[in-house]
């Protein structure tokens, strides 16, 4: 008599709350495959991305992935140099965000002069020292710069603190990227581990491009809305 109650109670339960659980599977599947948003918790990406951005993640860009996994049901497009992507570390599978500096076949260095792609340096000039102000305040205390870097890549900003420079591993190569794989860094280049620290990464491991900020979220004052970052694109 007990296990056909509970046999009774199961199939109630199943029909009362079915609906529910496949709106749940269907969510998570399209979270995990198709469109996401990851909390940026560090300043790696400085001045591009700050802490407590959520950043729209467009995870069918590359090929669309079977749900919970690495395999990819399409092959999509490759991602692009100067694109901003989530990826799992392959140090240690931690979900990060950084910017693709070198595709397969590239020649990258990073030296006094600054960034240089198969032989040719970026250009530099004084970027918008006003995103200063809406960095952490632990980072305005560095007193950072804010560096215009183009002509290699596309057009963005980058932050350089002269207080920590030169990092142990601030500058690097030339290296050859290998075939299959890619070369990630910060925006905030005194200030991130990126490629530096865990070489590059294969592309089985790119989840997606991080295409705008949704809402940002300041942890220096109680987590309130940060205001003019709304749909803010990257």
């Amino acid at each position: 008599m007990a296990r056909q109650l509970t046999s009774q109670r199961m199939k109630s339960w199943w029909h009362e709350y079915r609906g529910t659980l496949l709106f749940l599977t269907l969510m998570l599947a399209f979270r995990s495959a198709w469109a996401d948003w990851v909390t940026v918790p560090t300043g790696s990406m400085n001045p591009t991305i700050i802490e407590g951005d959520r950043v729209l993640v467009d995870k069918h860009v590359y090929g669309l992935r079977v749900p919970w996994t690495l395999l990819r049901i399409t092959e999509g497009r490759d991602p692009a140099r100067g694109e901003i992507v989530v990826f799992d570390s392959p140090r240690d599978g931690i979900s990060l965000v950084k910017r693709v500096i070198g595709v397969p076949g590239d020649v990258v260095a990073l030296d006094e002069r600054g960034l240089s792609i198969n032989g040719v340096y970026a250009q530099y000039e004084p970027g918008d020292a006003k995103r200063v102000s809406t960095l952490l305040t632990t980072t305005q205390a560095w007193q950072p710069e804010v560096w215009r870097e183009s002509g290699v890549l596309r057009t963005h900003d980058v932050l350089r603190i002269p207080a920590r420079r030169p990092g142990p591993q601030e500058f690097f190569g030339p290296v050859q990227v290998p075939a299959g794989s890619y070369l990630m860094l910060g925006d905030s280049r005194d200030n991130s581990a990126d490629s530096r620290v865990f070489g590059f990464v294969p592309r089985r491991n790119i989840v997606g491009r991080a295409s705008s900020v949704a809402i940002s979220f300041d942890p220096e004052h109680l987590y309130l809305p940060r205001r003019g970052r709304f749909l803010e694109p990257l």
